[in-house]
């Protein structure tokens, strides 16, 4: 079942390893396939990754992107261990997330972090 997606005028959404920008009107389409997707609003950049929890969903993302899990796999332990150091609270959630990791759903495990953004935006107060 294709996927329908909608981009506001200038709006950028990754498919695979190509960069899509929107023109000046809304656009909806379909995408059918098996390519990584991700729209501008969820993605992090390595100057935008500057918390444990954003560094984490920076690794995971582009273990997604890539679909190359054990290129990043290492990196990835180093930053949840400085992450559950930092909020042990947190230790659940990236629990389930590295099952997700390892069943191969990084699409899930990127949307299992993000309410941990939110969370850690509200520590750092």
């Amino acid at each position: 079942m294709p996927l329908r997606v909608e981009l506001k005028p200038g709006e950028r959404i990754i498919i695979g390893q190509s960069v899509i920008t929107n023109s000046d009107t809304r656009t909806a389409f379909l995408i059918d396939g098996d390519a990584p997707i991700m729209r501008e609003k969820d993605i992090l950049t390595s100057e935008t990754a500057t918390t444990p929890v954003k560094r984490v969903y920076l690794c995971v993302q582009m273990m997604y992107l890539e679909n190359d899990i054990p290129a990043y796999q290492e990196l990835y332990l180093g930053f949840i261990k400085e992450l559950i150091e930092a909020v042990p609270s947190f230790r659940e959630t990236i629990e389930d997330v590295s099952k997700l990791i390892l069943s191969g759903a990084l699409y899930k495990a990127l949307k299992e972090l993000r309410p941990l953004i939110k969370r850690e935006e509200e520590f750092l107060r």
